[in-house]
């Protein structure tokens, strides 16, 4: 803008020159001068008309795009025709998450993967109100998948299902959990978009924009699809890493004959990580985390677990289970992997054993945590950033089990 003032002004000058050079020349009779003179006032008036339609139809265009966006922004939240899918080609919301999609999850969920996938079992862990374990194969084209299941004793599926959709109170448990916000839901479909951030250590946040679309079936079965997706109230910014890709499904259901709940899910995601270090850090991690959403599902079942707001959700706009997938699933679902409160007991000599094993600290271990965090700092600051998060992430490994057996323990008594 400023050098087109400045040429601006450079014509204002020439067009002063100009008039007096006609005044000279005038009184000389040159009339070949005069004729130029008026061929240079008519291009400098055409440079002049130039510039000052560019500059109107910059203004009117953002006047456009500003009365534009808020007009969306004031709008009821609703998909019509602005939608752009997982493929980033435009689509109908109802093409975004589909029974098909369903239909999947739910064969997924009873064990029918496909056969060239190897799965490896990561992790089985328990206490007396809680089990979780979980496995993980690598497809040939893809990130890596995981497959889990949770039973929490002394719960309902509705509770659990409240907990797990509500964002706002995830906000006062996950650490990791930053910010989020409802871009647009269609009521129609039951769909509802919108954008997550979350932090990760000594990177740049991850920013998730995701479509999730929640069923009912009989007996309080949920079944919940999230799948990355790209709209135009969340357009990219550079502080944040957008995650390409993101697939997750589960089902919360009751356990037969204790008084328990399960959720099984089978989840997929490529945030930009090593997958080396990513599985590492999900098998050293993910019990402590797990814990942690045990404490915070008790404090919200308390609470009577309603979620806060009165706006259209994917929770209030559930959809029904379609009848041939319903008969599916009931015909076809595998017993659930529950852990009864008998498996769940074990002796106070084990107790105490590990109790002990817990309060015992390794010689030196300040240290060694120390050399680890500074070795990941020096390697970030001096051009190895690879190697720096792999020494930073084993750092925050250490410190994760470290808290995620406290949190175990204080579970437990």
């Amino acid at each position: 803008m400023a050098a087109e003032h400045e040429l601006l002004l450079d014509g204002d000058a020439a067009a002063l020159s100009w008039w007096t050079n006609t005044d000279t020349n005038h009184t000389t009779g040159g009339v070949g001068v005069f004729v130029g003179g008026w061929a240079t006032a008519a291009a400098l008036l055409f440079i002049l008309i130039i510039h000052c339609a560019k500059h109107l139809f910059s203004f009117f265009s953002l006047l456009y795009r500003t009365r534009s966006a808020a007009a969306a922004g004031s709008s009821p939240t609703r998909i019509d025709s602005v939608m752009v899918s997982s493929s980033s080609t435009s689509s109908s919301s109802s093409e975004i998450i589909t029974e098909a999609d369903l239909r999947k999850l739910i064969a997924c969920l009873d064990g029918e993967v496909d056969p060239d996938e190897k799965w490896e079992d990561v992790i089985e862990k328990r206490n007396n109100s809680i089990s979780y374990k979980a496995k993980c194969c690598t497809p040939k084209n893809g990130s890596m998948k995981y497959l889990s299941s949770t039973v929490f004793e002394n719960c309902s599926p509705d509770v659990l299902k409240e907990f797990y959709m509500d964002n706002d109170f995830r906000k006062q448990w996950d650490n990791t959990f930053l910010e989020h916000e409802q871009l647009r839901v269609d009521v129609p479909t039951g769909i509802e978009i919108g954008r997550i951030i979350k932090r990760f250590p000594l990177l740049r946040p991850r920013e998730y924009v995701m479509a999730w679309k929640l069923w009912q079936g009989n007996n309080q079965i949920f079944y919940c699809i999230v799948k990355e997706c790209e709209d135009p109230l969340a357009p990219r910014q550079r502080k944040y890493v957008r995650v390409e890709m993101f697939r997750s499904g589960w089902r919360i259901r009751k356990v037969p004959g204790i008084n328990a709940c399960e959720i099984n899910m089978v989840h997929q995601e490529d945030a930009g990580l090593n997958e080396k270090m990513a599985k590492l850090a999900f098998s050293k991690g993910i019990w402590s985390y797990v814990c942690k959403m045990d404490s915070a599902l008790r404090k919200y079942s308390l609470t009577g677990g309603s979620r806060s707001g009165s706006s259209a959700t994917a929770v209030t706009l559930v959809q029904k289970v379609p009848c041939e997938l319903e008969v599916g699933a009931a015909s076809s679902s595998n017993p659930p992997i529950a852990a009864s409160s008998a498996d769940h007991g074990r002796t106070e000599a084990q107790k105490e054993g590990n109790a002990k094993k817990l309060t015992r600290k390794p010689s030196k271990k300040l240290l060694t945590n120390s050399l680890l965090l500074v070795g990941g700092l020096i390697c970030l600051t001096y051009g190895h950033p690879s190697l720096g998060a792999q020494v930073a992430v084993a750092y925050v490994l250490k410190k994760l089990s470290k808290r995620g057996a406290a949190a175990c323990r204080r579970n437990q008594d």
